[in-house]
């Protein structure tokens, strides 16, 4: 009797976390978009809805309202950005695969608008930021995310 009750505890555990954790809108894209083909050429998907796949780097400590995912190619890197509240990605997502459907968009920063950016992301995650590291204004290429899921 107790192998059984094990062997069903164990089950239960098993799908549980196999199961997917679907957040905001219903994917509704069924074609992929490789991440390294948006980073590469961003200004061609500007203002398009793709889906793109990929393992969560980060996740925004302070409200969960943005993930990076990391590049088909291993180097490249993608922000998805969602307004505060509308989809909150959990910071167990990190290390996770995600499939997310969203829209390219791109956001242009004077240098001073850039390190104040990049000031803070440094505070959200605890870490420290040299301003000098900012030379210059920064183009920021995002996808405003519509639906996710991880698993």
């Amino acid at each position: 009797m107790i192998k059984q009750i094990l062997s069903l505890l164990i089950l239960v555990s098993v799908t549980s976390f196999a199961q997917t954790e679907k957040l905001g809108k219903e994917i509704t894209l069924s074609e992929r978009t490789k991440i390294s083909e948006i980073t590469s050429n961003p200004e061609e998907f500007l203002g398009k809805t793709v889906l793109v796949e990929g393992e969560v780097l980060e996740v925004c400590p302070a409200a969960g309202c943005w993930m990076e995912l990391k590049s088909d190619d291993g180097v490249g890197k993608i922000k998805i950005k969602v307004r505060d509240g509308d989809i909150v990605f959990p910071m167990a997502a990190k290390g996770k695969k995600a499939v997310v459907e969203g829209t390219v968009y791109k956001i242009e920063l004077t240098k001073e608008e850039a390190i104040e950016y990049y000031k803070h992301l440094a505070e959200e995650s605890g870490k420290d930021f040299d301003p000098s590291t900012v030379t210059g204004p920064v183009t920021i290429y995002q996808i405003k995310g519509l639906g996710a899921e991880i698993n």
